[in-house]
Protein backbone atom coordinates (compact mmCIF):
# COMPACT_ATOMS: atom_id res chain seq x y z
CA UNK A 1 0.00 0.00 0.00
CA UNK A 2 1.48 3.34 -1.02
CA UNK A 3 1.74 6.17 1.46
CA UNK A 4 0.07 9.51 0.74
CA UNK A 5 0.94 13.02 1.95
CA UNK A 6 -1.28 16.06 2.41
CA UNK A 7 -0.71 18.76 -0.21
CA UNK A 8 -1.02 22.30 1.19
CA UNK A 9 -0.79 25.91 0.09
CA UNK A 10 1.74 28.35 1.63
CA UNK A 11 -0.71 29.00 4.52
CA UNK A 12 -0.93 25.25 5.30
CA UNK A 13 -4.48 24.95 3.93
CA UNK A 14 -5.17 21.47 2.55
CA UNK A 15 -5.39 21.15 -1.24
CA UNK A 16 -5.63 17.38 -1.58
CA UNK A 17 -3.28 14.40 -1.37
CA UNK A 18 -0.53 12.82 -3.44
CA UNK A 19 1.48 9.62 -3.30
CA UNK A 20 4.55 10.39 -1.18
CA UNK A 21 7.15 9.49 -3.80
CA UNK A 22 5.37 11.49 -6.49
CA UNK A 23 5.12 14.54 -4.21
CA UNK A 24 8.88 14.36 -3.60
CA UNK A 25 9.67 13.89 -7.30
CA UNK A 26 7.44 16.84 -8.29
CA UNK A 27 8.53 19.09 -5.42
CA UNK A 28 4.90 19.58 -4.36
CA UNK A 29 4.38 21.51 -1.11
CA UNK A 30 3.10 19.11 1.54
CA UNK A 31 2.60 18.95 5.31
CA UNK A 32 5.37 17.47 7.42
CA UNK A 33 6.72 17.55 10.95
CA UNK A 34 10.09 17.48 12.69
CA UNK A 35 10.50 16.32 16.29
CA UNK A 36 13.33 17.37 18.61
CA UNK A 37 13.47 15.35 21.83
CA UNK A 38 15.82 16.43 24.62
CA UNK A 39 16.90 14.63 27.76
CA UNK A 40 16.78 16.37 31.17
CA UNK A 41 20.44 17.41 30.74
CA UNK A 42 19.54 19.33 27.56
CA UNK A 43 21.08 16.95 25.01
CA UNK A 44 19.20 16.35 21.76
CA UNK A 45 18.43 12.83 20.60
CA UNK A 46 19.77 12.47 17.05
CA UNK A 47 19.20 9.64 14.66
CA UNK A 48 21.24 8.48 11.69
CA UNK A 49 18.80 7.75 8.90
CA UNK A 50 18.97 4.22 7.57
CA UNK A 51 21.19 4.02 4.50
CA UNK A 52 18.31 2.32 2.70
CA UNK A 53 15.99 5.37 2.99
CA UNK A 54 14.72 6.81 -0.30
CA UNK A 55 16.72 9.99 0.25
CA UNK A 56 19.28 11.35 2.73
CA UNK A 57 20.23 7.82 3.79
CA UNK A 58 23.05 7.64 6.32
CA UNK A 59 22.77 11.30 7.32
CA UNK A 60 22.32 12.44 10.92
CA UNK A 61 19.16 14.35 11.74
CA UNK A 62 16.81 15.36 14.53
CA UNK A 63 14.98 12.76 16.60
CA UNK A 64 12.20 12.00 14.14
CA UNK A 65 10.45 13.38 11.05
CA UNK A 66 7.41 12.38 9.10
CA UNK A 67 4.17 13.25 7.38
CA UNK A 68 0.66 13.09 8.77
CA UNK A 69 -1.58 10.74 6.82
CA UNK A 70 -4.68 12.09 5.10
CA UNK A 71 -7.34 12.79 7.76
CA UNK A 72 -4.84 12.18 10.59
CA UNK A 73 -4.46 15.12 13.01
CA UNK A 74 -0.82 16.18 13.20
CA UNK A 75 -0.92 15.86 17.01
CA UNK A 76 -1.64 12.14 16.55
CA UNK A 77 0.85 11.71 13.69
CA UNK A 78 3.83 12.96 15.69
CA UNK A 79 3.25 10.39 18.43
CA UNK A 80 2.62 7.58 15.93
CA UNK A 81 5.81 8.32 14.05
CA UNK A 82 7.96 8.75 17.17
CA UNK A 83 6.86 5.28 18.33
CA UNK A 84 7.36 3.78 14.84
CA UNK A 85 10.85 5.22 14.30
CA UNK A 86 12.38 5.52 17.78
CA UNK A 87 10.41 3.04 19.90
CA UNK A 88 9.17 5.45 22.57
CA UNK A 89 6.70 8.27 23.09
CA UNK A 90 6.68 11.45 25.19
CA UNK A 91 4.77 14.70 25.53
CA UNK A 92 5.34 16.94 22.50
CA UNK A 93 4.65 20.63 21.99
CA UNK A 94 4.60 22.49 18.66
CA UNK A 95 6.95 25.50 18.82
CA UNK A 96 6.86 26.90 15.27
CA UNK A 97 6.36 26.01 11.62
CA UNK A 98 8.20 27.01 8.48
CA UNK A 99 8.36 26.21 4.78
CA UNK A 100 11.49 25.08 2.99
CA UNK A 101 12.54 23.66 -0.38
CA UNK A 102 15.71 21.71 -1.10
CA UNK A 103 16.83 19.32 -3.79
CA UNK A 104 17.89 16.03 -2.26
CA UNK A 105 19.72 13.08 -3.73
CA UNK A 106 17.98 10.73 -6.18
CA UNK A 107 16.38 13.71 -8.02
CA UNK A 108 13.94 14.26 -5.18
CA UNK A 109 12.78 17.49 -3.59
CA UNK A 110 11.75 18.33 -0.06
CA UNK A 111 9.16 21.09 -0.31
CA UNK A 112 7.51 21.01 3.05
CA UNK A 113 5.35 23.02 5.38
CA UNK A 114 7.15 21.71 8.45
CA UNK A 115 5.61 21.79 11.94
CA UNK A 116 8.37 21.63 14.57
CA UNK A 117 7.73 19.87 17.89
CA UNK A 118 9.87 19.52 21.02
CA UNK A 119 9.67 17.07 23.90
CA UNK A 120 11.63 15.65 26.78
CA UNK A 121 12.49 12.01 27.39
CA UNK A 122 14.79 10.20 29.77
CA UNK A 123 15.75 6.76 28.58
CA UNK A 124 17.06 4.87 25.61
CA UNK A 125 15.66 4.79 22.12
CA UNK A 126 14.71 1.44 20.59
CA UNK A 127 14.83 2.45 16.93
CA UNK A 128 13.28 0.61 14.01
CA UNK A 129 16.26 -0.71 11.98
CA UNK A 130 14.36 -0.11 8.73
CA UNK A 131 14.33 3.60 9.60
CA UNK A 132 17.39 4.24 11.76
CA UNK A 133 20.99 2.99 11.58
CA UNK A 134 22.22 4.64 14.79
CA UNK A 135 21.30 7.20 17.45
CA UNK A 136 23.01 9.36 20.05
CA UNK A 137 22.42 12.18 22.52
CA UNK A 138 24.32 15.39 21.69
CA UNK A 139 24.41 18.79 23.36
CA UNK A 140 23.41 21.66 21.09
CA UNK A 141 26.75 23.48 21.31
CA UNK A 142 28.59 20.38 20.13
CA UNK A 143 25.97 19.74 17.45
CA UNK A 144 26.14 23.27 16.05
CA UNK A 145 29.95 23.04 15.94
CA UNK A 146 29.85 19.64 14.24
CA UNK A 147 27.31 20.87 11.67
CA UNK A 148 29.73 23.68 10.77
CA UNK A 149 32.70 21.30 10.52
CA UNK A 150 30.92 18.29 8.96
CA UNK A 151 27.93 19.76 7.16
CA UNK A 152 27.68 16.88 4.69
CA UNK A 153 26.91 14.46 7.55
CA UNK A 154 23.58 16.14 8.39
CA UNK A 155 20.18 16.43 6.71
CA UNK A 156 19.16 19.59 4.92
CA UNK A 157 16.17 20.25 7.15
CA UNK A 158 18.16 19.90 10.39
CA UNK A 159 20.69 22.46 9.14
CA UNK A 160 17.86 24.78 8.10
CA UNK A 161 15.90 24.77 11.36
CA UNK A 162 18.35 24.05 14.21
CA UNK A 163 19.06 27.74 14.88
CA UNK A 164 15.33 28.48 15.14
CA UNK A 165 14.95 25.63 17.64
CA UNK A 166 17.86 26.99 19.68
CA UNK A 167 16.43 30.54 19.56
CA UNK A 168 13.02 29.31 20.69
CA UNK A 169 14.43 27.26 23.55
CA UNK A 170 16.69 30.14 24.64
CA UNK A 171 13.62 32.40 24.71
CA UNK A 172 11.71 29.89 26.80
CA UNK A 173 14.58 29.59 29.28
CA UNK A 174 15.06 25.87 28.62
CA UNK A 175 18.77 25.96 27.88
Amino acid sequence: MSEHVILVDPADRELGTAEKGEAHRAGALHRAFSIFVFNPAGALLLQQRARTKYHSGGLWTNTCCGHPRPYEPIQEAVHRRLREEMGFDCDLKEIFSFTYTVQCDNNLFEHEYDHVFVGEYEGDAVPNPAEVDDWRWMHLGALRKDIQENSDCYTYWLKICIERVVTHLDGEGHM
